[in-house]
């Protein structure tokens, strides 16, 4: 078995809104693991993002335990958790947010000034194919160049986890496919340990696990045998 990489147990997520608690995690026992591509995939309000958000250190459960190897995340200090995110994980999320007035290299030169062992800016764009667009800014860029500027961004600081929250949701199916490739590349060439949230289901057949929220819940895990490239995902 591949070295356990995340592990929650009994991870639940309440927001109190006045005279009603929302469960948006119930009691959640999870393990994620070293070089795996994972997809979560459910409906909206399954727990799915808010799950992301715990693992990546943006937010604390409200009960349960989470661990990052051997470090436990659950009642780590603000700024403990500023230090785990700056040196392990990467974040891609379904809107780019780069800075409009910073070139694609500028912008990812945003992380690899306060990164301890980044990549160079350049290698970083090149890894995603942009090497010839990396002075290009944003504005000039299509919906897919710039979500892979921002896999450029997220990569460049080495993290042993990439988090992506819908990376295609902003995208026609092309672009789309070109961004799932970036993603499938730097797992396979880096064994980055990356989790995919989405709500298209046809992602998950890319994925060496598939885990499906409902109602905050983990419904079922399945796992592939055979892994389709990008590509022949039916969109």
């Amino acid at each position: 078995m591949p070295e356990t990489v995340f592990r929650t147990e009994g991870v639940t997520k309440v927001y109190d809104t006045g005279n009603v608690k929302v469960f948006a995690l119930a009691r959640v026992d999870l393990a994620l693991y070293s070089g795996q591509l994972t997809v979560l995939l459910g409906p909206s309000g399954s727990g799915k993002s808010t799950l992301l958000n715990i693992l990546g250190g943006l937010d604390h459960a409200t009960e349960g335990r989470v661990w990052f190897r051997d470090l436990e995340l659950t009642n780590l200090p603000d700024r403990q958790l500023t230090r785990y995110r700056r040196d392990y994980v990467g974040f891609v999320f379904q809107f780019y947010n780069l800075v409009p007035s910073l070139t694609a290299r500028e912008n990812v030169q945003l992380v690899t000034d306060v990164a301890p062992n980044p990549m160079p800016a350049a290698e970083a764009l090149e890894l995603v194919g942009l090497d010839h667009r990396m002075d290009h800014f944003p504005s000039e860029l299509s919906g897919g160049e710039q979500q892979r500027v921002a896999i450029a961004r997220a990569i460049a600081k080495r993290p042993e986890i990439l988090l992506c929250d819908e990376p295609t949701g902003a995208l026609d199916s092309s672009t789309g496919v070109q961004v799932l490739e970036a993603l499938r590349d730097i797992n396979d060439r880096f064994g980055t340990t990356t989790v995919v949230i989405t709500h298209n289901a046809e992602i998950r057949k890319m994925a060496h696990r598939v885990i499906f929220f409902q109602d905050g819940k983990i419904s079922r895990v399945e796992q592939n045998d055979t892994l389709l490239a990008p590509s022949e995902i039916a969109w």
